[in-house]
C-alpha cells in the first residue's frame, strides 16, 4: 500500500487586534505579518491545484450488512490504498448531535483564556495535553494551530478514561465535556474497527484478524483548532508529515475546507462529503505513509475573511506492549522494517523525531542503532522538519 502526503490550509484572518504578550497565542492577533517561526519554505507551502482528490465513498454500514457491501468496500479500500491512502467513509453510524457537540466543544475549549487551557499543558515526550503551534518542541516551522489531546482505551464497558481526564486535568465544571468526548470516542472506536475488518479482507486475511489486533488498544483524540491567519499562503496548519498511528478518521468542519493530499505533485484538495469522515492510513498499518496539514486558503485568495477551521482525529493505535510485525502470510523473504512496538514509535516521534515521509527509515535506524545512541540519528535538526502528531 501506498499513501500520499497531506495537508491543511490556513484561513484568512481579519483586521490584526492591538494585543500585546508574549506567548505563541497571542501571534494569532499581532501585525498583519506572521512571526518568522510560523514560516515555512516554498516548497512545504506550495500552491494548491484546482482539482479535487477523487477519494472513494465507503458505505461502511453496508459492509458491516452484508456480503455484497463487504465486497464493494474492499475494492475502494484496496484502490485508494494503492493509490494515495485515504478515503471518505459514510454508513458509520455516528450521531450528527454527537458529531456537532464535539465541533463546537473544541471551539469552546480553545477560545477559554490560555491560563485555562494551560491546565492540560502537555508534558515535553507525552502525546497527551494541550499546546499552541506544538512551540513545546518546536523552534522553526511551527503550525498555525491549536491542539488538545488525550488518550482513550476501553479495558472495560464502565471506563470513562476520558471524562476522568477533563476532570482531573481541567476541573468538575468541564465534565460535561469530558462525557461528550467520552461517547465520541466510543463512536470513534467502533468506527475504527469495522474499518479494520474491511482492510484485513483487503489483505486476503480473515475478518477478524486486523480487528482483533487493535481492539484492545491505547488511542488518541485530537482536537485541532486552525485560528484566522493573516498570510496563510506563508505558513501551515499541519506539514507534510505521516500518522505514525494505524489509522487516523477525522471529522472536518464542512463549512471551513483545509485539508489536501499531495498526489502526482500536486496538493490536491480534500473536501469532505455531508456527514462523512475522512479516514487516512498511518505508518503502524502500513508500514509506509506519508501526509501533511496545510492552513485553510480562502476561495478566492484574499476575499472575504474566514472564520477558523476546527477538526478531530482520532487515531487508532495498538496497545503500548503489542508487536507489530507483519501477518506471517503477508511477510515476504526480505522486510524492510523490523518488529516494533507501539511504545517504541510513540516515543521515537515524540522525543526523537518530527513525523515527515521518512519516518520509518528512521525509526528503523534508531533501532538498530539503539535508544541510547540516538545522537547518531542524521539529521539531529528534524526538530525543525515537516509535519508533527
Amino acid at each position: 500500500m501506498e499513501l500520499g502526503l497531506r495537508r491543511v490550509l490556513l484561513p484568512v484572518a481579519a483586521a490584526a487586534d492591538d494585543t500585546n504578550g508574549d506567548d505563541v497565542v497571542d501571534a494569532w492577533h499581532q501585525q498583519p505579518r506572521i512571526p518568522d517561526p510560523f514560516v515555512w519554505p516554498v516548497a512545504d507551502a506550495l500552491p494548491s491545484s484546482e482539482t479535487e482528490l477523487d477519494a472513494a465513498v465507503v458505505d461502511i454500514g453496508a459492509a458491516t450488512r452484508g456480503a455484497a457491501g463487504l465486497r464493494r468496500a474492499v475494492e475502494q479500500v484496496a484502490s485508494a490504498c494503492e493509490g494515495h491512502g485515504l478515503f471518505q467513509v459514510t454508513g458509520h453510524g455516528l450521531d450528527p448531535a454527537l458529531a456537532r457537540a464535539a465541533l463546537d466543544g473544541a471551539v469552546e475549549f480553545f477560545l477559554l483564556p490560555l491560563a485555562t487551557k494551560q491546565r492540560a499543558r502537555r508534558t515535553p515526550g507525552h502525546v497527551t495535553g494541550y499546546t499552541a503551534a506544538h512551540a513545546d518542541r518546536f523552534t522553526t516551522k511551527l503550525p498555525w494551530k491549536e491542539t488538545l489531546s488525550f488518550g482513550y482505551r476501553r479495558d472495560d464497558p464502565s471506563d470513562s478514561v476520558v471524562a476522568d481526564y477533563f476532570t482531573s486535568t481541567l476541573g468538575t465544571d468541564f465534565k460535561p465535556l469530558g462525557e461528550v468526548y467520552q461517547d465520541y470516542c466510543e463512536s470513534m472506536k467502533e468506527v475504527s474497527l469495522a474499518i479494520m475488518e474491511v482492510l484485513g479482507v483487503s489483505l486476503g486475511l480473515e475478518r477478524s484478524y486486523c480487528r482483533d489486533f487493535f481492539a484492545d488498544g491505547c488511542s488518541t483524540m485530537r482536537c485541532n483548532y486552525y485560528p484566522p491567519c493573516p498570510e496563510p499562503e506563508r505558513t501551515l496548519g499541519t506539514g507534510p508529515h505521516c500518522d505514525p498511528a494505524a489509522l487516523t478518521v477525522l471529522l472536518q468542519d464542512d463549512a471551513v475546507d483545509g485539508l489536501e493530499v499531495l498526489v502526482d505533485g500536486e496538493w490536491r484538495p480534500v473536501r469532505p462529503k455531508p456527514g462523512a469522515l475522512i479516514v487516512n492510513i498511518g505508518d503502524t498499518f502500513t508500514v509506509r505513509g506519508v501526509e501533511r496539514a496545510v492552513q485553510e486558503l480562502p476561495p478566492p485568495r484574499g476575499g472575504a475573511p474566514e472564520r477558523a477551521r476546527r477538526s478531530l482525529a482520532f487515531f487508532l493505535c495498538p496497545r503500548d506492549d503489542r508487536v507489530v510485525r507483519p501477518p506471517p502470510r503477508l511477510a515476504g523473504p526480505r522486510r524492510r522494517y523490523p518488529d516494533f512496538t507501539w511504545a517504541d514509535l510513540a516515543s521515537f516521534t515524540q522525543r526523537h523525531y518530527r513525523a515527515d515521509d521518512r519516518t520509518l527509515d528512521a525509526f528503523a535506524t534508531w533501532l538498530a542503532v539503539g535508544p541510547s545512541n540516538s545522537s547518531q540519528l542524521s539529521p539531529p535538526t528534524n526538530a525543525q522538519g515537516a509535519g508533527a502528531v
